[in-house]
């Protein structure tokens, strides 16, 4: 099963939390046991599992990316301008796979699923949400 997930960015680098709308599908999906991937399409952005208990530990780990990928230093800056936005989406990675556990996400009670945004804002961020049933 799959299904396509669409949001819209409003900042550069950001972090979005998207537990809702994967939970929505899993619960959709009807499978009790299994694995859900969750997929981001674009070279500039990720998906992490992060804490959501409260903005800090999101916007130090935009802080910590901005540290170590600082914008304007990179050879791709050269053809535009998102060195930083690829390098980062490609250290935090595009994809996460969480354990469907009765009918639930298999998070802990501090995680949720953030789809990471480096190079925005962007109309339209996709996100593929892959769900696969144990047999």
């Amino acid at each position: 099963m799959q299904e396509t997930i669409q949001i819209k960015t409003d900042k550069q680098n950001g972090l979005y939390d998207i537990t809702a709308e994967v939970l929505k599908f899993v619960e959709k999906s009807g499978v009790s046991t299994g694995l859900v991937n969750v997929y981001a399409q674009g070279a500039t952005a990720a998906i992490m599992i992060q804490e959501n208990w409260d903005q800090s530990v999101q916007n130090d780990v935009i802080n910590l990316l901005q540290k170590l990928i600082p914008n304007g230093v990179w050879q791709h800056d050269a053809q535009d301008g998102n060195g930083d936005a690829h390098l980062k989406a490609g250290i935090v990675g595009p994809n996460e796979t969480i354990p469907i556990i009765n009918d639930k996400l298999g998070l802990s009670t501090w995680q949720n699923i953030f789809f990471c945004e480096f190079d925005g804002p962007r109309n339209v961020r996709n996100i593929i949400v892959t769900i696969f049933k144990d047999c």
